[in-house]
């Protein structure tokens, strides 16, 4: 089905787009919302534990991790992506965190999806901390593609916005991906004024001589202090601007589609760049996802308030059949928009780590 343009004011959850009831779900089987779009994208956090403390994420002294009893054993992980692919139309899985090589058993997981029919693509978040050593082994469980998180390539000032000093640790993980043919292997950067905001060019110079895809990403109210503050963020006209002064940008020629980031090519190409505005450019309208947290929570969108918890329905002997429909209703509920500039919005309780990147 194709997605419509969404120009609505704040939707309730329980409304539809003209401020009536919301209508009755109609007989299809993927995970349709009211407006159109239908989620095929699914994002899974595997733990909410990191190995890092960014600044903008989580306090230096981290969080309360979920207790282990909480989390989705392996099994039930599985389960609830297989009834996603058979039943529910995903056709892509990206594995989240926290960090996700921090789940044990990793490789495993990673080859049980990949064994699913059809077959979903499978991507990966990480920090890249501890991927030189398992790269290669990710790439046999039959993961397809990778994205770490860089916000620098300065050692000091790596050390002072992840409180670790393990800069080496993540070129390695990701020189480890690229001659592992994790291609393309992508670098997810957040800049921050009076930080690293003096960092957009070396890190596209970076990564264009090392032949990663640098993707720069607004920072969002996730983080578990609720210290967001709009006038910190950099905004994508203000990265674009920065690099517009040392690189000629051109329009990425081919569709954007759902894809989160807008692209340009650099210099005439082949390498180009990269910005998701999820603030100043929303893209909801072209949403296609749905996210599973390490708890077993369903959430429509990142900044929902609200979820379902599929974890109660599996350990109560619930069939797939009943699973895939309290999965549909989540989304059939989802929002219009994430609603960040609205007056009214509520900065999700849960942080991003515990969300799912």
């Amino acid at each position: 089905m194709t997605a419509v343009h969404l120009g609505f004011p704040r939707v309730p959850g329980t409304r539809g787009p003209s401020g009536a009831p919301a209508a009755p779900r109609p007989d299809h089987p993927g995970l349709l919302d009211q407006f159109g779009r239908v989620a095929t994208d699914l994002r899974v956090s595997l733990t909410d534990r990191c190995n890092l403390r960014c600044t903008y994420c989580m306090p230096a002294e981290g969080l309360d991790w979920m207790p282990g009893e909480q989390v989705l054993s392996d099994d039930e992980l599985v389960r609830l992506m297989r009834i996603a692919v058979e039943q529910l139309g995903v056709t892509d899985i990206r594995l989240t965190g926290g960090e996700p090589l921090l789940r044990p058993g990793l490789e495993g997981i990673v080859a049980r999806i990949t064994a699913l029919e059809p077959r979903p693509r499978v991507s990966m978040t990480t920090n890249g901390i501890g991927l030189a050593k398992r790269a290669k082994g990710l790439v046999e469980a039959g993961l397809d593609r990778i994205n770490v998180s860089l916000d620098t390539v300065d050692r000091a000032l790596f050390e002072q916005i992840t409180r670790r000093d393990r800069l080496s640790h993540v070129l390695a993980g990701l020189a480890a991906a690229r001659d592992a043919g994790l291609a393309p292997v992508k670098v997810n950067s957040v800049l921050m004024r009076g930080l690293n905001e003096h960092e957009a060019v070396p890190l596209l110079r970076f990564c264009l001589d090392e032949g990663y895809h640098l993707r720069f990403i607004e920072q969002m109210p996730l983080d578990a202090q609720h210290g967001w503050n709009r006038g910190e963020m950099i905004t994508a006209e203000q990265i674009l601007a920065a690099l517009g002064e040392h690189f000629t940008l051109s329009p990425f020629p081919a569709a954007r589609g759902g894809a989160p980031a807008e692209r340009w090519l650099v210099d005439g190409g082949p390498g180009d760049v990269g910005v998701i505005a999820s603030v100043t450019r929303p893209f909801c309208s072209a949403c296609e996802r749905t996210r599973l947290t390490a708890d077993g929570a369903v959430r429509s969108c990142l900044f929902s308030n609200d979820e379902t918890d599929l974890r109660a329905l599996v350990r109560a002997g619930a069939r797939d059949q009943e699973v895939a429909d309290a999965w549909r209703a989540t989304m059939w509920g989802k929002l219009a928009g994430h609603e960040i500039n609205e007056a009214g919005f509520a900065q999700p309780i849960r942080p991003m780590s515990a969300i799912g990147g």
